[in-house]
């Protein structure tokens, strides 16, 4: 592929802004029908295989977290994923934009985030509907 249809991916499929690689193990949990379909896609694109569920049984390079107000509490769900993760693993925290249901205050993801041991490193638009927070594992 030449270096002009790179960048033409990148700008087309934000999967691979986020950082995604080939080969990664890619959990998603929180999956619901709101979710962004083109987003998923993309990722499974640049991945090379499916994004593995809530019942995958063994850890992943990045959590795809979707979490909407609504959900419960941001900061259990975040501690929950850490567990799920190889080390040097992320989060990619996917919540609604502002003024749209299940909208959560950046204030509280990073509450959340600070409370689970989490660093946060960047938020960026992903899809028309959700933003994501890039957030990276304590060393273990």
């Amino acid at each position: 592929m030449s270096a002009t249809a790179d960048h033409a991916e990148e700008r087309t499929n934000p999967a691979t802004r986020l950082g995604f690689e080939p080969g990664q193990v890619v959990q998603e949990i929180g999956f619901e029908d709101d979710a962004d379909q083109d987003l998923r896609e993309g990722i499974e694109s640049v991945i090379g295989q499916e994004l593995v569920d809530e019942e995958y049984d063994d850890v992943a390079d990045v959590v795809l977290l979707w979490f909407r107000d609504e959900d419960g509490d941001l900061t259990d769900a975040l501690v929950d994923a850490i567990g799920l993760l190889d080390e040097g693993g992320r989060i990619w925290l996917l919540t609604p934009k502002t003024g749209r249901d299940g909208y959560v205050e950046p204030s509280d993801i990073n509450d959340a985030a600070q409370t689970a041991g989490l660093s946060q490193t960047k938020s960026i638009s992903v899809a028309q509907d959700w933003v994501g927070t890039k957030l990276i594992a304590p060393k273990r």
